[in-house]
């Protein structure tokens, strides 16, 4: 295997480790606070849990294509589809159970891919703010 590829997996799997990593600690920070109940989601709980992943997942998004090594938006967008079936099977196994809002189940999936284009977008324009002008 080149260098480049396992770069560009190394990458996208780091930012599937940060977003799941960063968002379990929340989880279990909201729920030894008395946010989550731990069993059944309502409405106002897949709120505040949408909002917390809407920018881990950025973040993570931001992180792969940090670490990419060429093409850091695309590897953003992949870690993005990654993510997005990854978070398939709890919402084909949860669809018709009262565990969370669908509406939270549906967004996991399909807000997926454009928050980690964003992050990756956010990398690049760092990066050229950042780069010397001539």
């Amino acid at each position: 295997m080149e260098k480049s590829t396992f770069r560009s997996i190394a990458a996208v799997v780091a930012g599937v480790l940060a977003i799941a990593f960063v968002t379990k600690i929340v989880d279990v920070v909201l729920m030894a606070m008395g946010v989550y109940s731990g069993t059944k989601m309502d409405d106002h709980m897949a709120l505040v849990a949408s909002s917390h992943r809407f920018f881990f997942t950025i973040a993570g998004g931001w992180l792969t294509a940090r670490l990419a090594p060429g093409k850091p938006v695309m590897h953003a967008v992949i870690l993005g589809a990654v993510a997005a079936v990854l978070v398939l099977p709890g919402v084909f196994t949860t669809w018709n159970s009262d565990y969370a809002p669908r509406w939270y189940l549906l967004s996991l999936a399909v807000l997926a891919i454009p928050e980690c284009w964003l992050g990756g977008t956010l990398f690049v324009r760092s990066r050229r703010a950042e780069a010397p002008k001539a």
